[in-house]
């Protein structure tokens, strides 16, 4: 059996897949985000590390007892300051933080080769921005810094002692080169860092260390090897078979993105679209983020009074598809593809008198889906073709919701058994690629298919005039 654990922003989910690929436990535990400040998004790396345990002791012992590799998998782009004592000097500063678009000029302005070398905007999200937001504000806090850590490698550190990080989430820190699949050290001093200063690079499906002898005991676990694993959006692809150039997914976690692979590295920041490697060598991938997605629903759910994600989407339900005006913006915490906008706030606009919470409800699903819309046209513009998608995480539950998706996205959606456990099976995939020598290609299969959702004309007809009106509706907020 092979276990692969995955950081996420809301949670820690552990899941064991045995030999032929299929899930046979899984477990989680909550993570909460601290918001002191605007714009703000912070995370204890001590509270990442307790959901873990909490989350991999909840598996049955004969589980535990049988696994045989440890896969990674972690939210992208947090920047966790390690010191002397590879103690964090600070909260971690997360993915959806926004404190640091000033420092994103400033790292262009001093290499002005910056997009060239990482195929990437700079942006408030990615970590080295956040670095040298530090430098300006904690001075202090940057003479003492001995290593920075991506999330998910803050947890190998405690897992096995090393410091290594593999390639998909090292491509998000913009300190890569992403093409050449190594550090640049031209973008490693344009925020006045060196390689010691970083982990060693593996390829997602390479062997980084062993879970330490007394963690194994603790855990009823043998001393197993550890796998690199990948970023959340990589290794959520591995985990669902989209490993093949032109295979592409569709996430809908607490962020949203279209995530195509390909063999080439294809890069095409005018757009905001992120370039990134692959967990499984040779190989990169394109990617339209959005920075909510079934966060969305969330919000929605405590503003609205509808209790929950579930109830959102039944009150979306009973208002129908495009059958009334309002349109909502789902831009909680800025945007990414395609504005690299890190101050537009989300907005409701065109109620009336007759708006009530489920129209409201019926706005938000189909405005996720708009900006989702947004993103996968600036793939098609770069010449990716997208006829299908894989859907992966928890907004993936939707058949109401994939409606909307396939339609305004004019795309064949499939649902996957085991999708919505997401980037912790694709996690456990690895670790058995590394484990057992297989090829990605022999392991990293797609699951099979529960549902599908074909694009429906009378829909993405009727969705068209307010598509069209939510795209003149982010440059009228845009400034205010």
């Amino acid at each position: 059996m092979y276990l692969g654990i995955d950081l996420g922003t809301s949670g820690v989910k552990a899941a064991v897949i045995g030999d032929a690929g299929v899930i046979v436990a899984q477990a989680s535990a909550p993570l909460a985000v601290s918001r002191p400040r605007p714009s703000w998004s912070e995370q204890a790396p001590e509270d990442w590390w307790r959901a873990t345990c909490t989350a991999i002791l909840a598996l049955p012992a004969e589980v535990r007892a049988a696994v045989r590799g440890v896969g990674l998998a972690g939210q992208m782009h947090g920047a966790c300051l390690l010191g002397a004592d590879d103690r964090p000097l600070r909260p971690a500063i997360l993915w959806n933080d926004g404190r640091s678009f000033a420092e994103c000029a400033e790292i262009e302005a001093v290499e002005p080769c910056s997009c060239a070398i990482t195929g990437n905007l700079a942006m408030p999200g990615f970590t080295a921005p956040k670095l040298a937001w530090v430098r300006h504000h904690e001075p202090e806090l940057m003479a003492a810094l001995r290593t920075v850590l991506l999330p998910k490698d803050y947890l190998r550190l405690r897992l096995t002692g090393d410091k290594a990080s593999d390639l998909s989430d090292s491509a998000g820190t913009l300190w890569l080169d992403v093409g050449a699949r190594d550090w640049s050290d031209a973008m490693l001093a344009a925020t006045h860092l060196t390689r010691a200063q970083m982990p060693r690079l593996f390829e997602g499906t390479q062997v980084t260390g062993t879970l330490r002898a007394e963690l194994a005991r603790e855990w009823g676990m043998n001393p197993v090897p550890v796998v690199a694993g990948g970023g959340d959006n990589a290794a959520g692809a591995a985990g669902v078979g989209v490993v093949g150039d032109g295979d592409a997914l569709l996430s809908l976690g607490t962020s949203g993105v279209i995530f195509v692979a390909t063999a080439q590295f294809r890069p095409n920041p005018e757009r905001a679209v992120h370039a990134f490697c692959h967990c499984v060598p040779g190989m990169w991938h394109q990617m339209s983020v959005h920075l909510s997605a079934a966060a969305c629903l969330d919000w929605a759910a405590g503003a609205l009074g509808l209790g929950d994600a579930a109830g959102v989407v039944a009150a979306a339900e009973r208002a129908g598809i495009g059958q009334s005006d309002e349109l909502f913006l789902p831009y909680l915490s800025g945007e990414r593809t395609p504005h690299n906008d890190p101050h537009v706030r989300g907005a409701f606009l065109r109620a009336d008198n007759d708006t009530d919470a489920a129209r409201l409800a019926a706005a938000v699903l189909e405005g996720v889906a708009f900006a989702h819309a947004d993103g996968l046209a600036s793939l098609r513009e770069a010449g990716t073709v997208v006829d299908e998608l894989a859907v992966i995480g928890g907004g993936g539950r939707s058949r109401h919701w994939g409606r909307i998706l396939a339609s305004v996205l004019d795309a064949r959606l499939l649902y996957l058994d085991g999708g919505e456990v997401g980037p912790a099976l694709g996690a456990a995939k690895l670790a058995q690629v590394a484990v057992t020598g297989a090829s990605p290609g022999e392991v990293c299969t797609r699951p099979a298919v529960r549902d599908a959702v074909e694009p429906e004309p009378e829909l993405a007809r009727r969705l068209a005039p307010k598509l069209e009106k939510f795209r003149r509706a982010y440059a009228a907020i845009r400034d205010i």
